[in-house]
């Protein structure tokens, strides 16, 4: 059996920057085991697989180590790929996932996705937290998947320099740390060891937790968010009532197949 595969960086307009995201095609699943597999073996943040479901597609996401309810750079990867690659048509595509209904909008400024919000609580922070990003006592907030870290500067998040084998044990998908921007809104990295990904170039799904909560601080519902990792990546966010709507655009680095 030959599937497609493709790479796309994701939330770039250049290779080698953004998120790469592993895109691949099926015309049926196949076993969860193989999917993880499969994941393991490109290991990357995350690899993408999608069926054609109805009027769309339905979509799962893997890391190298565990299968996630939601990703950001993966569902645009793929929007990128259906619209340069497979054909696709239409305006807008619809994704059905763990998170419920997903839809990626392309517009002149690139592809929009449209994400449930994901506003963080403030919260006792978990043992170990401090210690393992090696910076002071933080305000600390928790979100359906991670906590979240409100640092007091861009350069502070810059120099966050963590023990990921002590953050791996922070109980929680990840951690995300933020702050406000010096030249955009806010800045974020994201670190995620539980699930085997160190940091994360760009993480879409930390938006629709950043994005809510910068929304109330700076009473501002449009937004440009820039994730400080070594390849970077930028968005461009808005919230409406109860969604996070977050545009980018992706580059295809890679064209193949793989022989199962």
């Amino acid at each position: 059996m030959e599937l497609p595969i493709y790479i796309a960086d994701a939330f770039t307009d250049r290779l080698f920057g953004g998120n790469p995201a592993a895109v691949v095609p099926l015309q049926t699943w196949l076993p969860d085991s193989r999917m993880q597999a499969i994941a393991m073996e490109n290991n990357l943040s995350e690899t993408v697989f999608f069926v054609k479901e109805g009027d769309g597609f339905r979509i799962r996401w893997f890391t190298p180590a565990t299968e996630v309810a939601l990703c950001g750079h993966a569902t645009l990867a793929s929007a990128h790929i259906l619209y340069t690659e497979l054909g696709w048509k239409a305006d807008s595509i619809a994704f059905e996932s763990l998170s419920g209904r997903l839809t990626v909008q392309k517009t002149q400024q690139g592809l929009t996705l449209n994400f449930p919000a994901n506003p963080p609580i403030e919260t006792d922070p978990p043992p170990g937290i401090f210690d393992a990003l090696k910076i002071p006592v933080s305000l600390v907030f928790k979100s359906r998947f991670d906590y979240m870290v409100l640092l007091d500067s861009e350069s502070a998040v810059a120099a966050l320099s963590p023990d990921f084998s002590a953050l791996a044990h922070v109980p929680a998908r990840g951690v995300i740390c933020t702050a406000k921007g010096d030249t955009v809104d806010f800045v974020s990295r994201c670190f995620y060891p539980q699930s085997g990904i160190n940091e994360d170039p760009v993480t879409g799904s930390a938006h629709t937790v950043t994005v809510p909560f910068w929304a109330a601080q700076l009473n501002k519902n449009k937004l440009q968010a820039e994730q400080i990792s070594a390849r970077g990546g930028k968005l461009f966010c808005e919230l409406q009532n109860d969604r996070v709507l977050m545009t980018g655009t992706a580059v295809t680095y890679l064209k193949g197949s793989i022989t199962l």
